[in-house]
């Protein structure tokens, strides 16, 4: 792991365990540590400056998030998708997406998750001189925010479980396709949708999106 760039230097003290999940998802999600690669723990551990116990138990938390996956006697290595996979990753993204847009139609009164919403957007606007992680960070914050917004927990958890995925399917793509997805017009048209309270042009935008999405993915 010679050359290893700043994620994966050493860790201040405070919070190891949240500084190595950072310092390793952003690894994985910038192609520092590529599809396939077996991870050893001694080389990370030494490198990350902390206990084995410490990185085992990031390392349990991006396997979770479907960045890493475990192979013979249990070596993980970082995950590697193919395009079945991040279509199936899309259309559950859908599915739960449509839902949260339909909760939001109903609504008595969108206005504010409406609001909620275009500022998501703005922040996407702005994030659109930044760097490719901070423009992921932004669009996945819009994506996160609708599902929030309609208070259910369990669809929440639900596409938070994704999470990880749908990093691994934007690195799989490369840089170029996966700024494609993050167009901040694309997304005033789902707002726009939800704001007219019409539910089935909201999940008909939802869907047309994601299936757009993942066909610029796998292209």
């Amino acid at each position: 792991m010679a050359g290893a760039t700043a994620p994966l230097l050493g860790l201040q003290k405070r919070s190891l365990r949240e500084q190595a999940l950072a310092a390793l998802r952003a690894a994985i999600t910038s192609g520092e540590l590529e599809p396939g690669r077996h991870l050893v723990e001694t080389e990370l551990s030494d490198m990350l400056q902390i206990s084995r116990g410490t990185l085992r138990e990031a390392l349990r938390q991006l396997e979770q998030e479907g960045l890493l996956s475990a192979g013979p006697r249990g070596r993980l290595s970082v995950r590697h998708l193919d395009a079945k996979e991040i279509r199936d990753i899309y259309s559950v993204r859908a599915a739960l997406e449509s839902l949260a847009a339909r909760t939001l139609c109903e609504l008595p009164d969108r206005q504010h998750a409406i609001r909620s919403l275009k500022a998501a957007i703005e922040a996407m606007a702005a994030a659109e001189k930044a760097g490719l992680q901070e423009r992921i960070e932004a669009d996945l914050e819009f994506h996160r925010t609708l599902c929030r917004l309609t208070g259910n927990e369990t669809l929440l958890h639900s596409w938070e479980s994704l999470e990880g995925s749908i990093r691994m399917s934007i690195m799989f793509a490369g840089q170029d396709k996966g700024m494609k997805n993050m167009s901040v017009d694309r997304h005033y048209e789902i707002v726009a949708a939800i704001e007219t309270g019409d539910a089935s042009l909201a999940r008909k935008t939802i869907r047309e999106h994601m299936d757009t999405a993942a066909a610029n993915l796998v292209s």
